[in-house]
């Protein structure tokens, strides 16, 4: 497991920016390439290291005052 000053100090970025980017926050291509080659992945794994938030489903629920169906 790495830290996350070595994570930073490997791909050149600084802390501020791992933790942005551990909170979801979004980044550069460039970003999540240095984070990549410093983790030694390749780009095919940036699915997984850089997964977008679940969406919130809004199928079952309906505008105020709208009923479904109409």
């Amino acid at each position: 497991m790495m830290s996350k000053a070595e994570l930073a100090r490997k791909s050149g970025l600084s802390t501020l920016t791992i933790d942005r980017v551990e909170a979801g926050r979004p980044c550069r291509l460039d970003t999540k390439r240095k984070i990549l080659q410093a983790l030694q992945l390749r780009v095919d794994d940036q699915n997984r290291i850089f997964s977008a938030p679940p969406k919130e489903d809004v199928s079952d629920t309906a505008p105020d005052g709208v009923s479904e169906g109409s």
